[in-house]
Parts: C-alpha cells; sequence; structure tokens
C-alpha cells in the first residue's frame, strides 16, 4: 500500500482582526492555499481576507441541479494606484484548470473521472465570475506560476 502524505491543517492568523469570518477555525486543504494564507495575512496592502467564507450558488452539468461552490479565498486589498479592490480566488494546481485529452486511445476510469470533475470546476468557475462581477468584484485562478509552496 503506497501512502499519500496529504497537507491539511489549521492555520491561525497573525493578523486575526484582517480576517472576515472565525479567525479560530482557518482551514488549509494545501500546502499552496496555506501560503496563500501566510501572503494574505502578512501583506500590508490586503486590507481584509477570508478562506471559503463565501458562497456561490451553481448549477452542474453533471446532474442540472443547483450546488454551493465556497471559494478558496476572498480578498479586499488596495492596488498599486491605492484603489481598493475585491477579489475572489481558487487555488488549483494548473493541471486541473485544462481540460483532459478529448479521445485518449484508453478511456480509462481515471480520465473519465478527470473529464467530470473538470466540467464541475468549469461550471463552478463560470458561476463565480458571474457572480462575483454583480457585486463588484473580481475572479482568478491561482496556479504553481504564482504560488511556490516549497520556496
Amino acid at each position: 500500500m503506497t501512502y499519500r502524505k496529504t497537507y491539511k491543517g489549521r492555520y491561525k492568523p497573525k493578523n486575526p482582526d484582517k480576517y472576515k469570518g472565525n479567525p479560530g477555525n482557518v482551514i488549509y486543504r494545501s500546502l499552496w492555499e496555506r501560503r496563500f494564507m501566510i501572503y494574505c495575512d502578512t501583506n500590508s496592502a490586503i486590507l481584509e481576507w477570508g478562506s471559503e467564507e463565501l458562497i456561490v450558488p451553481y448549477k452542474s452539468p453533471i446532474d442540472g441541479r443547483y450546488h454551493r461552490y465556497f471559494p478558496d479565498f476572498y480578498l479586499k486589498y488596495k492596488d498599486k494606484d491605492d484603489n481598493i479592490r475585491k477579489l475572489i480566488v481558487e487555488v488549483k494546481p494548473k493541471k486541473y484548470t485544462k481540460p483532459p485529452i478529448k479521445n485518449p486511445k484508453r478511456k480509462t476510469t481515471k480520465w473519465k473521472n478527470e473529464v467530470l470533475e473538470y466540467i464541475k470546476n468549469d461550471a463552478k468557475w463560470k458561476a463565480a465570475r458571474e457572480w462575483s462581477a454583480k457585486r463588484g468584484m473580481e475572479f482568478t485562478i491561482l496556479t504553481e506560476d504564482f504560488i511556490r509552496p516549497y520556496k
């Protein structure tokens, strides 16, 4: 049996007044999320932040039903021109932001699961973009190109 280590835990904000939500219950589900939490917590341009504090409804193309999507992060920050902006952030490995191969030689269970996961994520992200825009916010997906957990 192969043991796969998961990187989950609780993050205790150094600046709990910046955290919007319960600062005693901040959970990270990957090292990338933890690294981004540290960035949000310690960056003076970020005025407030939260982790999985917002709910975005979306309709799944898989089952046709409405579900709730909890984006990884919410930020309120000052940009370089001192404008206050609000941003919703999803942290994902780059490979999950692209559709799987269209017609592989073998349609394995793994491939089918990847297709379903991509379809679900794509629906979530489209809903998040629309939901954010209606509220004067932006939505973005951060990958390893922005977050490096081992630096």
